[in-house]
C-alpha cells in the first residue's frame, strides 16, 4: 500500500517490513497483531504467507489466551515453538486445536511507553526443532522496527475488520528457456494431471488430462476450490489435506474415489507462491474393489486452523473452532471460569460485543455473568421468567432451537421491547439445553447490525452443547464448594478472644484449586483473664470429610483446654480413634500463662511455630513433637517449656506455607523468621501479609495455609 508520492504510507511500511522479516528469516508465513489496551485483546492486523481465512478465527486473540502471541505481549519475551511436542507442553489447548507441523515464533512489539503488540512467525515443519541466535536475533530486530514505525504514526492504528493479505515476494523461477506457451504443450502431453493452485486453495491452472480425470470442464472448476466444484471432494477430509500442505509446506498424498468406482491418487506440493497438484489413476487392490480415501503421506498434518468464512471451506474450519473452544471449556471449573472463558475466547472469535450468561434457577433466569452491559441493564434482564415473552430467550429454551436477530428492526417484528433493553443492534440467542433440559441461556450481542452466515449459525448452534454441559457441571461444583465452604466457614472462629498483654491475628487461605477448601483450622481459647490456649492443626484432605473431621477435633480440644497440652492431645487422640476415621490429623497446642511468662508446648506431627524476641536472633522453636493424632491412640506427647517475655512474637501455621514444589521447607521457614523479625514494631495483620506474600509471591496455593500470630506485651500501667 502507498500514498501519494514516493514514500509508502505507515501501513504500507508495516507490510514492507513484514514481508521482508519473512524473507529473510526463511519463514513460510508472518503476521502482526495489535493490542487494543481498552479491551485487552491482540487483533489479526496484517498477514503475510497463507490465506486469511485459514488463521479467521485467530484474529482476535485475549490477552490471556493460552497463546505463543499472548505470552510474549504480556511476558515480553520472545516466544519459540519448534516442534509439535513442544506445542503440546507448552500449550496443550492450542495444540488440540492446531493439528499441523511447524515451527512459530511470536515476539512483542516495544514501543514507546507501550507494547504496540506482537509479530508472529511460521516455518515450515523442515524447520530445526531450536531457532538459532541469528534467527533470534534477525526477530527481535524486526519487531523494534515496527514498533519504530508504529511509534512514529501520526494516530494510533486501529485493528481493521479484516486483516490486510499482503505477498511475501515472488518466487525465483528458472524456465531453462521454455515458453509459457512450450510449458503448457509439456503439461498436455503428460497422461497424468496437472493443476496450479493458490494459497487460498483457488485452481489457476488445470490441464486437458486434470479436467478428463475429475470430470468436468476447465471452464467450472477455474477460479474455484475442488471442494467446492467437486461434491465428492466435498468431505473435510480433502480440505485438511490442503491446509496441511499449505501450513506445514509438507508435501502430502492422499487417494480419493471419483464415483462411481474410479479412484484417483492426489499429490500436493507447496511453496510460497501456491500448490502443486499431480493426479493419476490409483490402483485397486487385489480383490478388485475401488480404493478408498487413504491417510495422507508422508507428512502429518500440524498446524493453524478452525472456522471459516467462506461456505467452501466451512466444514474442517467448523471442526477445530469447536475443538479449540471444546478444550478451552474442559478446563473451566467454576461459573466463573466458564463465564470469563466466554467472554475472552468466544466474544473474539466471533466478533461480538456484549455477553449475557443466564443459568436456569427455579423457574427464571438467573444472570450468572455478562460482558459489555451496563448494571442497570443487566438489573433489568435479571431474573426474568423462563416462559418470558419479553425477549426471545422463553422461547429458544422452549423449542431448544437458536433465534439470530441481525437488526434491531428484525428484533421488533417479534419482540417489540427487546431492541430499547439493550441499545445493541444484532443478537445470537444461543438456548443451553442437556437432555432436554434447560441449563440456561447464552447471549451473544453486537454494537453494529450483522447478517450470520450459515456456518456461524452452525458453529454456534454446536457450542451452545458445549456451554450448557460447562455451566451445568461448573455449577454443580459451585455448590459442592460452597457446601464445604460454609461448613468450614462455620467450624473456623468468628473472632479471636481478647486478653490484656496478649495480641492475636489469624488468617485462612484456600487452596487455588480444587474445592477451595481443607482441614486446616487454628483456635485461641481463654481459659481465664490470664492463661489462653492457642492450637493450629491439619486434617488430611480437601473436601468435605477433611472440614467436618476438623469440626470434631477442634470440638475435642475445646472440651479438654486447660489441661496441661500433652493431655489435651492424648485425650483427642483417642477420639480420633473412637472416630475410626482413615484421616490423620497434626496439630500443635499451647498453654499461655500471661502471669508466669511462660508457654507450654506439645505438638502431634505439626511444624513448629516462628519466634522472635526482642534483643535476640529470631528462629524457628525447638520442640520434641509426637506422632499425628490417629497414628497411635496409646502414644505420649512430650512438651516444650518455652519462656515469653513481653515484646515475643510467634508465629503458628501450616505446612502449605512453607511446602511447595522446588522450595526446602526448613530453608523457608529461616527465611520467614527472620522475615518476622523485621517487620517486629508492624501490626500483625502487616506482619501476616509480608510473610505469606514472602512464601506465595503469586497468590497460586497448592495448599490451604492457616496463620495465627501472637504477640506479648507489657501489662498496662
Amino acid at each position: 500500500m502507498a500514498g501519494s508520492g514516493d514514500k509508502p504510507d505507515r501501513a504500507g511500511l508495516l507490510d514492507e517490513v513484514l514481508a521482508g522479516t519473512v524473507r529473510r528469516t526463511g519463514a513460510s508465513a508472518g503476521a502482526l497483531y495489535l493490542l487494543d489496551e481498552a479491551s485487552q485483546v491482540l487483533g489479526l492486523a496484517v498477514l503475510s504467507g497463507v490465506p486469511v481465512e485459514v488463521v479467521w478465527p485467530w484474529r482476535r486473540v485475549p490477552l490471556s489466551a493460552p497463546v505463543p502471541v499472548s505470552d510474549a505481549v504480556r511476558e515480553n519475551r520472545l516466544v519459540w515453538v519448534g516442534s509439535q511436542a513442544d506445542l503440546a507442553r507448552a500449550y496443550p489447548r492450542a495444540a488440540a486445536s492446531l493439528p499441523y507441523r511447524f515451527a512459530v515464533a511470536a515476539a512483542p512489539l516495544p514501543g514507546r511507553g507501550r507494547c504496540w503488540g506482537a509479530l508472529l512467525l511460521l516455518w515450515p515443519a523442515s524447520h530445526p526443532a531450536d531457532a538459532t541466535p541469528r534467527e533470534q536475533s534477525h526477530i527481535r530486530s524486526a519487531a523494534r522496527h515496527i514498533a519504530r514505525v508504529l511509534d512514529e504514526s501520526p494516530v494510533v492504528p486501529a485493528v481493521p475488520e479484516q486483516p490486510r493479505l499482503i505477498p511475501v515476494g515472488a518466487v525465483s523461477r528458472t524456465h531453462g528457456g521454455l515458453l509459457p506457451q512450450a510449458a503448457a504443450d509439456y503439461l498436455e502431453r503428460l497422461p497424468e494431471g496437472a493443476i496450479g493452485m493458490d494459497l487460498e486453495g483457488r485452481i489457476t491452472f488445470l490441464s486437458t488430462a486434470a479436467a478428463s480425470l475429475l470430470g468436468l470442464d476447465a471452464g467450472r472448476l477455474l477460479g474455484t476450490r475442488p471442494w467446492q466444484s467437486l461434491p465428492w471432494l466435498d468431505n473435510g477430509i480433502v480440505e485438511d489435506h490442503y491446509r496441511t500442505a499449505v501450513i506445514s509446506r509438507d508435501p502430502v498424498a492422499f487417494t480419493a474415489l471419483r464415483p462411481p468406482d474410479t479412484p484417483l491418487r492426489f499429490q500436493l506440493y507447496p511453496d510460497a507462491s501456491g500448490i502443486s497438484v499431480r493426479i493419476t489413476g490409483a490402483p485397486t487392490p487385489d480383490d478388485g474393489r475401488p480404493a478408498t480415501a487413504r491417510t495422507p503421506q508422508p507428512a502429518r498434518p500440524f498446524s493453524s486452523g478452525t472456522a471459516q468464512v467462506s461456505s467452501g471451506t466451512a466444514q474442517a474450519g467448523r471442526l477445530y473452532q469447536l475443538v479449540h473452544l471444546a478444550a478451552a471449556l474442559t478446563e473451566t471449573v467454576a461459573v466463573r471460569d466458564v463465564v470469563e472463558l466466554v467472554a475472552d475466547q468466544i466474544l473474539p472469535a466471533f466478533g461480538a460485543d456484549g455477553l449475557v450468561l443466564s443459568a436456569a434457577d427455579a423457574g427464571r433466569l438467573k444472570i450468572t455473568g455478562s460482558h459489555g452491559y451496563d448494571r442497570e441493564t443487566i438489573d433489568r434482564l435479571d431474573g426474568l421468567p423462563l416462559d418470558t415473552d419479553l425477549t426471545p430467550a422463553g422461547q429458544v429454551l422452549a423449542d431448544g432451537t437458536p433465534s439470530f436477530f441481525a437488526s434491531p428492526d428484525e428484533m421488533a417484528r417479534r419482540y417489540p421491547r427487546a431492541p430499547q433493553m439493550s441499545g445493541k443492534e444484532a443478537w445470537a440467542f444461543l438456548p443451553l439445553v442437556i437432555s432436554g433440559r434447560p441449563v440456561g441461556c447464552c447471549i451473544l450481542s453486537y454494537d453494529r447490525p450483522r447478517d450470520f452466515s450459515a456456518d456461524e449459525r452452525a458453529v454456534l448452534t454446536s457450542l451452545a452443547g458445549l456451554i450448557a454441559q460447562a455451566l451445568d457441571r461448573a455449577r454443580l461444583y459451585d455448590a459442592t464448594r460452597d457446601l464445604a465452604h460454609g461448613l468450614q466457614q462455620a467450624l473456623l472462629p468468628r473472632s479471636l478472644p481478647a486478653l490484656p498483654g496478649l495480641e492475636t491475628a489469624a488468617r485462612y487461605l484456600p487452596a487455588s484449586h480444587g474445592l477451595e477448601i481443607g482441614g486446616d483450622f487454628y483456635d485461641v481459647i481463654r481459659i481465664d483473664a490470664t492463661t489462653a490456649a492457642a492450637v493450629i492443626g491439619d486434617v488430611q484432605g480437601h473436601n468435605v470429610s477433611a472440614a467436618a473431621l476438623m469440626g470434631q477435633v477442634r470440638t475435642a480440644i475445646h472440651a479438654t483446654a486447660g489441661a496441661p497440652p500433652d493431655q489435651v492431645l492424648t485425650r483427642t487422640n483417642r477420639v480420633l480413634a473412637d472416630l475410626e476415621t482413615d484421616l490423620l490429623v497434626s496439630c500443635l497446642y499451647a498453654h499461655i500463662d500471661l502471669v508466669r511468662h511462660e508457654m507450654v508446648l506439645a505438638s502431634a506431627g505439626h511444624p513448629p511455630p516462628l519466634l522472635h524476641r526482642a534483643g535476640r536472633l529470631p528462629g524457628v522453636v525447638a520442640l520434641d513433637p509426637g506422632p499425628l493424632l490417629g497414628v497411635d491412640p496409646g502414644v505420649a506427647y512430650p512438651v516444650t517449656v518455652l519462656p515469653l517475655r513481653p515484646g515475643t512474637t510467634l508465629a503458628f501455621y501450616t505446612d502449605g506455607l512453607v511446602e511447595s514444589p522446588g522450595t526446602d521447607p526448613d530453608r523457608m521457614a529461616g527465611d520467614l523468621a527472620r522475615l518476622l523479625a523485621g517487620y517486629s514494631g508492624q501490626s500483625l495483620d502487616h506482619v501476616m501479609d509480608a510473610l505469606l506474600h514472602h512464601a506465595r509471591p503469586t497468590a497460586h496455593y497448592t495448599d490451604d495455609i492457616a496463620m495465627l500470630l501472637l504477640r506479648t506485651t507489657p501489662p498496662p500501667a
